[in-house]
């Protein structure tokens, strides 16, 4: 497992290319209609939509092109389209070439994010997986270095460099919850935090990798479907990061596709941001009451990112 330390290193060598993006406080009388939230205190919301090419990607993938040889051929990557989109904005800043494999599945807002930057997009299968299966046969074809998005030690390190930024910006935090995928995030976050705090991975009950390697003791296949399947549709949590949820993550909720909606309506009207539904899956747990904090925790939540069409939240 990756440790504090890895994390460390890596938001030094960040430091130059990622944002330390904001967070914001939400006062009592700014949480109405969440549960045990609008009476007991404050919510701490990390905006890591924020971030380049619009989620938290970035982080992993810098991480990974940084510590690694970059051969003639570039970076290649599959993604459900923010990972995709993170390795293009990396490719274009390193100078690289880029590609790009998504399955059928991915938004044409992610899509046309990804070949903004210059990157190759190719659609391959219907899932993340088989998108991941046609990206090792061309990986092994041309010998560029793949990313992975979300097993691999330097993306999750590069990843955990959030928490390493919240635990300067929200000295308070007792929870965090984090939405899950492969669990390269949630990974990441935990290797930092080493169990200080209790972290709180939230899937849509479409999407349930982490839920169900949790409920069984080790990663399983998972059913991939819902709103937030593009960002979210993991068929399997990543091995790496089962084991850093074993040892750190407390618990694994699950919220359901209306609760997702209704939590990304909610910060377009509260907020005014434009949240996909992979970020707002985290909130979703609170406004729907699937996670209930205790009395006086400092709960936070990682908003991870907004690559959605603005007209499919607001009309």
């Amino acid at each position: 497992m990756i440790d504090r330390q890895a994390v460390a290193e890596a938001s030094a060598r960040l430091r130059p290319h990622v944002r330390r993006t904001p967070t914001i406080r939400l006062a009592r009388g700014e949480l109405e209609g969440m549960g045990k939230l609008d009476r007991t205190g404050e919510l701490l919301l990390k905006l890591e939509l924020l971030q380049h090419s619009g989620s938290f990607k970035p982080r992993g993938a810098f991480n990974r092109a940084l510590t690694g040889d970059i051969p003639r051929a570039g970076l290649i990557a599959a993604s459900g389209g923010n990972h995709g989109a993170a390795v293009a904005f990396v490719a274009r800043r390193l100078g690289v070439a880029a590609e790009i494999f998504v399955p059928a599945i991915t938004g044409q807002a992610k899509r046309e994010r990804i070949t903004s930057y210059g990157a190759r997009l190719v659609e391959a299968g219907a899932t993340y997986a088989e998108a991941l299966a046609a990206c090792r046969a061309r990986q092994a074809d041309t010998g560029a270095l793949d990313i992975h998005a979300y097993d691999h030690p330097a993306v999750l390190a590069g990843q955990g460099t959030i928490g390493y930024e919240l635990s300067e910006q929200a000295t308070g935090l007792t929870h965090l919850l984090v939405a899950v995928g492969g669990g390269g995030l949630i990974g990441g976050i935990a290797a930092w935090y080493g169990g200080s705090i209790r972290l709180v991975g939230v899937e849509p009950r479409a999407c349930p990798c982490l839920h169900e390697a949790m409920r069984l003791g080790r990663p399983v296949d998972a059913p991939v479907g819902g709103i937030a399947a593009d960002s979210l549709g993991a068929q399997r949590i990543g091995g790496l990061a089962f084991a850093l949820a074993r040892a750190f993550v407390q618990e694994a909720v699950l919220v359901e596709d209306e609760a997702i909606a209704a939590a990304q309506r909610w910060l377009w009207e509260r907020l005014r941001l434009i949240v996909e539904p992979g970020g707002a899956t985290a909130l979703a747990a609170l406004l729907s009451g699937a996670f209930s904090p205790p009395p006086d925790a400092g709960v936070g939540v990682v908003v991870c990112g907004a690559n959605a069409d603005p007209t499919s939240i607001v009309g």
